[in-house]
């Protein structure tokens, strides 16, 4: 007996086709930088070219597709999972286009092997900021792939459907759906009375913020403070900050440019971790909105809390006693830190509060090597790799409204232990939270947990079979690195170092653990139940 399908996959198919065939105006600009240092346009045009043919093509699948809740799920889960593959495309050209003698030795040929450019794409898109480079620089590749490596993360940062909600009539009816599939956190509120222009808000507010960071980074240039802030640096960084991304032209991340910088890339961290629907109200003239939402509130709480800890940590002088062999830094390294920053209060607070806003946020930068901080700093940064910004925000990991609200749940189990008789409701600012919401909130969280759990299994017993050498902390702060989207982990998977060291499955593992990790795992792990198919 044959089973009927309950989701038009044809109709999900076309959907993504329309989708996808825009990729190619994103494109455009990478190829523009590449006509204007004199480099090859050929990953470009090609990629275009590609884009246009497969998105046409899918499209025509369905003339008048109809969306559903289950086809939104769909659409949502193989749109990321294209793009991927898609952005991965200019990367394999690249590397295959070097001359067959310089190939063999060249650092950018790392990106030759699909599974690298794939893991490459994917860290883009999903904002994690996890590598594989084996040398981040323009010798090693050209200006033009690593702005499309920033780009990425710009596109994924605030939602590629939520994009395509915003310009595309075609999807504006059943958008909801989709933006809740796509957009992190428990729920996206509806700024507008169309969803199409709730999607616009929220992108031109992200846009906004883009923008205003690209000119305050090239000012320093202009102003002679940090002469290694250029307009394409400036650019680079502005497109990997606000999507939380992390990804930098430079091999040593934000530690490669002034104070100044820092403390400019720092608000913009912490305002990629807020709900952008506050900057929308802030915007429509309800100033206090922002300092009146719980979660925001709760999140700076946090902000605090980590930046405390980590500057009395920094302060009093919290480094390793020795460098490691073989580490991400050295013993003259260690010294030099050492004495710049224990006793010194400004930087202290400036690389507590950068390295906490990178970590809490999921954006991965780095101000400085923190493997070299000792294990208290080490203990406090891996616990903020769970937390995660505000929903809403283009931050990863749990997020801080699920703690929060998973706090106060425990708070109240207390209190109707003590009190059998009452009833008392779990409110999120003042309004009463329904309790399907409260189980999901609780599934959710057991879920991301488990898969975390189940993550760092694979990956060390992958490590041990081929001979990988990694420690407890490396492994454990890599599966949770990947399924939070946060990027850099502890020891040779660092914030100085890579994955390229990762054997093909373990790769392939984590691509998968940053696709689901951007789309929250339901939508992608409903796919594998049999009842989603089935009538």
């Amino acid at each position: 007996m044959s089973v009927q399908l309950r989701v038009d996959v044809r109709a999900s198919l076309s959907l993504v086709g329309s989708v996808l065939k825009y990729l190619a105006v994103p494109l455009c600009l990478p190829l523009v930088v590449a006509l204007y240092y004199g480099e090859t346009v050929v990953p470009f045009v090609a990629t275009i070219a590609l884009t246009v043919a497969v998105g046409v093509g899918l499209e025509r699948l369905h003339r008048d597709p109809d969306l559903r809740a289950r086809e939104g799920f769909l659409m949502v889960a193989l749109t990321w999972l294209t793009v991927a593959l898609i952005g991965a495309v200019p990367y394999l050209i690249e590397a295959h286009g070097l001359p067959p003698l310089i190939a063999a030795t060249h650092p950018g040929s790392t990106l030759a092997n699909p599974e690298n450019a794939l893991f490459e794409a994917m860290s883009g898109f999903t904002t994690t900021g996890a590598t594989v480079l084996g040398d981040i620089s323009f010798e090693s590749h050209t200006r033009s792939v690593m702005l499309w490596r920033q780009l990425t993360q710009w596109l994924g940062g605030m939602g590629i459907v939520v994009l395509a909600v915003a310009i595309l009539p075609e999807l504006s009816v059943g958008g909801a759906q989709l933006m809740d599939a796509e957009a992190p956190g428990p729920g996206i509120e509806k700024l507008t009375p169309r969803i199409a222009e709730t999607a616009r808000a929220l992108w031109g507010a992200y846009l906004g913020l883009t923008l205003l960071e690209i000119l305050l980074l090239y000012s320093l240039s202009v102003a002679g403070i940090d002469d290694g802030m250029t307009l394409y640096n400036a650019v680079a960084h502005g497109l990997t900050t606000m999507p939380t991304g992390g990804f930098s032209p430079e091999a040593r991340s934000i530690e490669a440019f002034s104070a100044a910088a820092q403390w400019i890339i720092i608000p913009f961290m912490i305002a990629a971790g807020t709900n952008f629907a506050l900057f929308w109200h802030v915007l429509s003239g309800d100033s206090t909105r922002l300092f009146r939402d719980a979660e925001f509130k709760f999140y700076l709480g946090v902000l605090g809390t980590f930046t405390a800890l980590l500057a009395g940590v920094l302060f009093t002088g919290g480094f390793a006693a020795t460098a490691p062999a073989g580490g991400t830094y050295d013993a003259v390294y260690l010294d030099g830190v050492s004495a710049a920053i224990a006793g010194q209060a400004e930087p202290a607070i400036r690389h507590a509060l950068f390295q906490a806003a990178a970590i809490v946020t999921t954006t991965g930068y780095a101000s400085m090597d923190f493997n070299a901080w000792g294990p208290a700093g080490k203990g406090i940064l891996l616990f903020g790799i769970f937390v995660g910004g505000s929903a809403g925000s283009t931050g990863g990991a749990v997020k801080i409204v699920r703690w929060y609200v998973i706090l106060k749940a425990v708070r109240r189990e207390l209190f109707t232990t003590a009190h059998p008789e009452a009833v008392r409701p779990v409110r999120l600012g003042g309004n009463p939270i329904d309790e399907r919401a409260l189980r999901g909130i609780y599934a959710f969280t057991s879920l991301y947990l488990a898969l975390f759990v189940l993550a760092a299994v694979l990956f060390f017993l992958d490590a041990h079979r081929v001979g990988l050498s990694v420690t407890v902390l490396e492994v454990v702060s890599v599966s949770a690195t990947a399924i939070g989207n946060v990027g850099p982990a502890f020891g040779q998977f660092g914030p100085m170092g890579g994955y390229l060291s990762l054997s093909e499955p373990s790769k392939l593992l984590f691509v998968f653990l940053m696709w689901i990790g951007r789309l929250e795992i339901l939508p992608v792990l409903v796919l594998l139940m049999p009842e989603y198919w089935q009538r």
